[in-house]
């Protein structure tokens, strides 16, 4: 049954939109490296068409000073509150978007063992594609095992070897950490090279992506720091042929699969391929800005930025730093009320298309769906990483070139030059707070700001208040509780192993 779900998944590939029959098998369908591959594009096309970014999008901006939320369809306004419970119908998606996908990675897993190619017959060069078709899902479990360690902190933890076991055993978070880490050592050498593989498909500077960003948030995790794993693994990629596109406005275009210079790893989207959980609803959903704008249609009027994030720039638009993308007409700046959908500054940071302006042709029922793909990495963020983890004490990097990465970014975002020194701060200037700052200014809107303030500690303290946080129109803190969203409550009963979160 697993088998036949994935493999019936949307294809994101247009050669292998093959349906099989219902009566297929895995004998059947992995007796060709096509078969194999044929899943292995299911497998990527349950990232993309499926409830896992739109909600998880939600969980990382929602409950943040980047966004709130006109509908409260699946309860953003608790998110936005921090106040939200094991009920909450949007953590429920993505904890089950999440272990879905994992039961998936873990069929295939199984089916590309060592013991299943030799059975089969395959040797040679075909033995070696199937190996790394295997270490590409082996990637991406561990990326949703992340997600999971991050949001849950102790989550179920079904793997290839329990994929029959109705209720997995729960693991600790660090020690998730540990069995990730180690998962992502081992597939590196299976890995294809930095920018070798097909577009939005997982290589080494993928891997290394992943363990950066976790070596920065270790001591969240596990209690312990990694920053100078962070420094290493960062700078794998930055040593790997990246750089920074020219233009910042073209990085969340409908045309941004030539972003190959900058992106690491995307979710790819194709507008004849329906879903309504993908990068349409980046377009579409922020409030007040219309299809001329967006490239799709008007809006949706659903979510804007609080007051804080305008604040961070110079002006509250593209003349000076031109990744301030804000919408202003017809909305207000502050936010007195979050179910208004003209109370706080929208964006227009996702625009479905070109970068000559022109409009891309729709290929479905609808007329109005997305071909922006979205980036889980890119190397914009990947400077950032070093910068932050040379910053809080990581060896093996130094703050010149720390500064010179972030003077690049700002170069990019001052000039549309990476090389301009329009943007520069001094290094007197480049402190950890300024990299949060910054953070916000480059990544906003990338579901990244929810894992930000939680390493900062700004997530429920008092430390930094926006409109809306605790449900008080000035911000107030909250109970620590809420750096961690609780396991459903659907779950805890028909899974005795599992144990809630402390004082939800």
């Amino acid at each position: 049954m697993i088998t036949v779900l994935a493999v019936g998944a949307s294809s994101c590939t247009g050669d292998l939109d093959k349906l099989p029959t219902n009566d297929i098998n895995n004998n059947a369908l992995y007796s060709s490296v096509t078969g194999y591959k044929q899943s292995l594009v299911s497998i990527y096309s349950t990232l993309a068409y499926g409830d896992f970014l739109r909600n998880y999008w939600s969980m990382q901006e929602y409950t943040t000073d980047e966004a709130v939320n006109t509908w409260n369809s699946y309860g953003e306004g608790v998110y936005h509150q921090l106040a939200w419970s094991a009920d909450a119908a949007g953590i429920l998606k993505v904890y089950t978007a999440v272990l879905k996908n994992i039961t998936y990675c873990n069929n295939f897993i199984n089916e590309s063992s060592d013991d299943k190619i030799a059975t089969r017959g395959f040797t040679g060069t075909d033995a070696t594609t199937i190996k790394q078709f295997r270490a590409e899902v082996r990637y991406l479990r561990a990326y949703y095992y992340w997600v999971m360690m991050d949001l849950y902190g102790n989550p179920p933890f079904p793997t290839e070897k329990t994929i029959i076991t109705a209720t997995p055993e729960q693991i600790q978070r660090k020690d998730l950490f540990v069995y990730i880490e180690q998962e992502l050592k081992d597939i590196e050498a299976d890995l294809a090279a930095p920018k070798t593989n097909e577009w939005g498909r997982a290589d080494k500077a993928a891997d290394w992506s992943l363990l950066a960003r976790m070596y920065l948030n270790a001591k969240v995790y596990t209690g312990t720091d990694h920053y100078t794993d962070a420094v290493t693994y960062s700078s794998k990629v930055i040593s790997s042929g990246y750089s920074l596109e020219s233009h910042y406005s073209w990085l969340m275009l409908g045309d941004n699969n030539l972003n190959t210079n900058e992106f690491i790893f995307t979710i790819n989207y194709n507008n004849s391929n329906e879903t309504w959980g993908g990068t349409n609803f980046l377009a579409l959903g922020a409030a007040g800005v219309p299809a001329a704008v967006n490239g799709l249609s008007d809006s949706w009027d659903n979510f804007r930025f609080t007051q804080q994030i305008p604040a961070l720039f110079p002006t509250a638009d593209t003349t000076v730093d031109k990744r301030a993308m804000f919408y202003t007409t017809g909305q207000n700046l502050e936010v007195t009320s979050m179910s208004a959908k003209t109370d706080g500054y929208s964006g227009y940071k996702y625009r479905n298309l070109k970068r000559d302006g022109s409009t891309i042709v729709q290929n479905n029922k609808y007329n109005n769906l997305s071909d922006i793909d979205f980036p889980v990495f890119r190397l914009g963020e990947i400077y950032l990483i070093y910068a932050e983890a040379v910053l809080r004490g990581g060896t093996g990097g130094d703050i010149t070139t720390a500064l010179r990465y972030i003077n690049q970014l700002r170069g990019r975002a001052y000039a549309d030059d990476p090389s301009s020194t329009s943007g520069n701060i001094a290094q007197s200037q480049l402190t950890l707070n300024f990299i949060l700052d910054e953070r916000a200014r480059e990544l906003y809107w990338e579901a990244q700001r929810r894992t930000d303030l939680v390493r900062y500690n700004r997530l429920t303290t008092a430390d930094y208040l926006w409109a809306w946080k605790g449900n008080a129109l000035a911000g107030k803190a909250v109970d620590s509780k809420y750096n961690l969203f609780p396991i459903p409550t659907s779950d805890l009963l028909a899974n005795p192993n599992l144990k809630q979160i402390d004082n939800y």
